[in-house]
C-alpha cells in the first residue's frame, strides 16, 4: 500500500510551483502569434526594472493580452478545482463539484439576471454580476442539499447527482425565458454561459486573488477537519468538530470561490471535478495535503485547456468551457462506473 506524507513539503511546493511556471510560460509563448521566450523574458524585465516601456506590437501583446490572460485563468483554475476537492471532502461525495451539483448553474443564473437588467453598483466594476453570482451560489448549494436530505437522509451520491442535474436542467430553462425577455443582450448573456476569459485584465486578476486568498484560506484552515468528515459525521463530531460551523464557513468559501470565477469568466465546467481526482492520485486523500496540489493542479489543467481553446482551431477560438466540459464529461463517466454507483442502482 502506497504512503504518504501528512504535509506538502517544500520540495513538493517546488516541484509543483517550477511546473505551473512552466505551463504559463508555455502559454504566453503560444498562440495564434508565437513569441520567443527570451523576448518575454526582456519584456518582463525591462517593465519590473521600471526601464522605458517597450516597443513593439509584441510587447503590447505580452503585456496586455497574454499575461493577465494567463494570470486569470491560473487562478481561475486553482479557484475552482479548490472548491471542488473542499466539496468532495465536505460532502464525502467522489462527484461533487460546481457544476454537478448545480452551484454553477445557480451563480449563473444570478449572473445572467444581472447582466440582463444591469444590476450593478456605482464605482464597483463587475460587482453587479459578482454579487448576484456570489448570492445564487450559495442559495443554490443550500436548496439542493436540502432537497437532497429531504428524499435521502444518507445524501448518497446518486440522489445529489440526481438533484443537482434536474436543478440545472430548470435554471437552464429560467435562463432561457431571461434571455427571450433581454434579446438586445443575446449575444453577451449567449457567449458568457460558454465560458470564456478573452475579456482578462490586471483587475480581474487582483480580484480572482483577492477571493482566492481569503475562501481558500478559511478552505486550508479547515483541511483537519475535512479529513475529520472522511470518517464520517458522527465521528467527526465525537472528536470535537463543530459540524454545523464547519460545514456553513466551506460552503460560505466555496459559493464565494464558484460564484466571483462564474462572475468573471462565465460556465466553466468540470475543472473541480476533474483535477483534484489527478492530484489526489499523486499526494493522497490527505485534504493538507490534496488542498494544496489542487490549486496548483487546477491551475495547470485549466491554462492548458485554454490554450488549447485558443490554437486548435485557430484563428477560430473555442470558448474554454467547451474543451473543459469535453476532458471532464468523460472523466465524470469513468469516476462514475469505478464508485460502482451505477450498477448498484441501475
Amino acid at each position: 500500500m502506497r504512503r504518504y506524507s501528512e504535509h506538502f513539503d517544500v520540495r513538493e511546493y517546488v516541484m509543483f510551483g517550477a511546473v505551473t511556471l512552466a505551463v504559463m510560460a508555455l502559454c504566453v509563448c503560444v498562440g495564434s502569434v508565437s513569441i520567443p521566450l527570451k523576448e518575454i523574458g526582456q519584456v518582463l524585465w525591462g517593465t519590473l526594472c521600471g526601464e522605458s516601456a517597450p516597443s513593439g506590437a509584441h510587447a503590447a501583446m505580452i503585456l496586455s493580452i497574454r499575461i493577465p490572460r494567463v494570470l486569470c485563468v491560473a487562478l481561475e483554475g486553482a479557484s475552482l478545482s479548490l472548491a471542488g476537492a473542499a466539496m468532495q471532502g465536505l460532502l464525502r461525495n467522489p462527484l461533487a463539484d460546481g457544476s454537478t451539483l448545480g452551484v454553477s448553474a445557480g451563480a449563473s443564473l444570478g449572473a445572467v439576471l444581472a447582466i440582463a437588467f444591469g444590476i450593478s453598483f456605482p464605482h464597483l466594476p463587475f460587482a453587479g454580476t459578482m454579487v448576484m453570482a456570489i448570492l445564487f451560489a450559495f442559495l443554490s448549494l443550500l436548496l439542493i442539499l436540502a432537497l437532497a436530505w429531504r428524499m435521502d437522509s444518507s445524501l448518497s451520491t446518486n440522489t445529489i447527482i440526481l438533484i443537482g442535474v434536474i436543478f440545472s436542467m430548470f435554471i437552464s430553462s429560467l435562463i432561457n425565458v431571461i434571455v427571450t425577455f433581454a434579446s438586445d443582450r443575446l449575444h453577451s448573456i449567449t457567449f458568457w454561459t460558454m465560458g470564456s476569459l478573452s475579456a482578462s485584465t490586471y483587475p480581474k486578476a487582483l480580484l480572482l486573488l483577492i477571493c482566492l486568498l481569503l475562501a481558500g484560506g478559511v478552505i486550508f484552515a479547515h483541511a483537519s477537519e475535512l479529513n475529520a468528515f472522511s470518517l464520517g459525521e458522527d465521528t467527526a463530531r465525537h472528536i470535537g468538530v463543530n459540524i454545523r460551523r464547519t460545514r456553513l464557513l466551506i460552503l460560505i468559501a466555496v459559493s464565494c470561490l464558484i460564484g466571483v470565477c462564474v462572475a468573471i469568466g462565465g460556465m466553466i465546467s468540470f475543472v473541480g471535478l476533474v483535477t483534484p481526482h489527478m492530484v489526489r492520485m499523486i499526494v493522497g486523500p490527505n485534504h493538507k495535503r490534496l488542498l494544496p496540489a489542487s490549486l496548483f493542479g487546477g491551475a495547470v489543467f485549466l491554462m492548458l485547456a485554454d490554450l488549447a481553446a485558443r490554437i486548435l482551431l485557430d484563428p477560430i477560438e473555442l470558448p474554454i468551457g467547451v474543451v473543459t466540459s469535453m476532458v471532464g464529461a468523460v472523466v465524470f463517466i469513468v469516476i462514475f462506473l469505478r464508485t460502482g454507483e451505477g450498477g448498484k442502482h441501475a
